[in-house]
């Protein structure tokens, strides 16, 4: 299983990269005043301290660039109903609500998504003409031509955006040792000692270093050849060539340093992950109350035993908590040893098959997501004897506990949900949750919720 790895340094805010933080914030903000206008609301304090309010939670924008219009409209309308809602949250709390007409709300919440498509979509083509890219493309070579540096070519290749025309490699060695095809001879360019002369030459704009920092000596020596042009010089650090999670660039009082496993949820991430899920589960709760008591009911009549099984889990940074289910087993398995339950259990009750096959034993785990114990989306928690025994096994293991455990997660809606009797599967489950923490976003968060809820109607896998 292969999945890809990010890592954000410091950019510089070209053209593309400030359209990208500021389109939708901006599209979503225009969209407010003109539907204003349109019905003679009145521009007022109070209406400019709820569009300062919506571009705060709106900045920087997601935008990325458009593959299909069916894709970009997925990922608008994952994303948009939870903005919407975390906003409906916030003026329901001020009283906000009660300025603005209904009329009003409801056409900005169908009309801004339509408005962010078209946005979108015309933007890409304008970033991706010959018009744009014929004025703000510059030429860029790349030293070192190993795996990494192969890595750097494809990302100017294969997007346009950046502005940047790859010209080819600088390597000491000779073009049968590279490896090179017929096709990418004419990519190596010289040795080291011909660079700084090239690029004169060749009036390059930009270098990206991509040898490996155990290169030292040869770093100074071309560093200080390069001291007479005028080109750009980055250095490219082979840390991306390790299993980076949440992996970005930042500094110690003034000492660079680059984080290579952080959780998502730092600064403003982690308000807007708990917000998104206190409104969310706030909203489940008010509306599943009446099968939340039928449920207690049923578990209560079934079997004796407690109705309410209280589990201990690892949770944030490995720290136990108590997660709540409906009891659906006649035993409350909670210590050193837990037997994770198998097709045809015995110790699974008739009713406790119903709600465990339907995900319904996991919903008073809502009251846990408002406790702040866990996320509504997240690695799934295991039982601590669980963890004790595959942190053993499987390298990366804890690191799942970087985020609070979820009532549903990535690895539950790729196939990978209950029992786990074989290290291979619980690896790809782990996989999954590192990808997780890798790409979290809040539509990402909304795609798994999506795809939970059909799970719950559609999934065999269960027990």
């Amino acid at each position: 299983m292969k999945f890809n790895q990010r890592l954000s340094f410091r950019k510089e805010v070209t053209p593309a990269i400030f359209a990208k933080m500021m389109l939708d914030p901006a599209l979503i903000i225009i969209s407010m005043f003109l539907l204003a206008v349109y019905f003679d609301h009145r521009i007022d304090r109070t209406f400019i301290m709820a569009v300062l309010l919506v571009f705060a939670l709106a900045f920087p924008g997601g935008w990325s660039r458009v593959d299909t219009i069916r894709a970009e409209l997925i990922r608008i309308l994952s994303s948009w109903p939870l903005f919407v809602a975390v906003l409906w949250f916030f003026g329901y709390a001020t009283g906000y609500l009660d300025m603005f007409s209904q009329d009003l709300l409801l056409s900005w919440v169908i009309i801004t998504p339509i408005v962010m498509l078209l946005a979108h979509v015309g933007l890409t083509k304008f970033l991706t003409s010959i018009h744009y890219t014929s004025h703000v493309t510059r030429t860029a070579v790349i030293v070192g031509a190993n795996k990494l540096g192969l890595q750097v070519r494809d990302r100017m290749l294969d997007d346009p955006v950046l502005g940047l025309q790859f010209q080819g490699f600088f390597d000491d060695r000779s073009i049968q040792r590279l490896g090179f095809g017929e096709d990418e001879q004419a990519q190596h360019l010289g040795t080291l000692a011909s660079l700084s002369a090239t690029i004169r030459r060749m009036q390059v704009d930009v270098i990206y270093i991509a040898l490996p920092m155990t290169s030292q000596p040869r770093l100074l020596k071309l560093l200080d050849d390069l001291k007479d042009t005028t080109t750009s010089i980055y250095f490219v650090p082979d840390i991306f060539m390790f299993d980076l999670i949440q992996a970005r660039l930042d500094d110690l009082a003034g000492i660079p340093v680059v984080a290579v496993c952080e959780t998502p949820f730092s600064g403003t991430n982690g308000l807007v992950k708990r917000i998104s899920d206190v409104v969310i589960a706030s909203m489940i709760l008010i509306l599943i109350s009446p099968i939340l008591l039928i449920l207690a009911i049923g578990v209560k009549l079934s079997s004796s035993g407690p109705i309410i099984f209280q589990q201990r889990r690892y949770g944030l940074d490995g720290q136990d908590i108590i997660v709540y289910k409906f009891r659906s087993m006649t035993v409350t398995e909670n210590g050193d040893k837990v037997v994770q339950a198998t097709r045809n259990d015995q110790r699974i009750t008739p009713l406790g098959r119903f709600i465990r096959k339907t995900s319904l034993d996991e919903l008073p785990q809502f009251i846990n997501v408002l406790q702040g114990r866990m996320s509504i989306v997240g690695p799934r928690p295991h039982a601590v004897s669980h963890n004790e025994m595959y942190r053993k096994l499987i390298k990366g293991y804890m690191i799942r506990h970087k985020v609070k455990p979820g009532i549903t997660g990535w690895a539950q809606v790729n196939g990978y949900r209950g029992e786990t009797e074989s290290i291979d599967k619980m690896k790809a489950r782990i996989d999954y949750d590192l990808d997780y923490l890798r790409h979290w976003s809040l539509s990402l968060d909304m795609k798994i919720i999506a795809k939970t809820i059909a799970l719950v109607f559609f999934d065999r896998s269960a027990y």
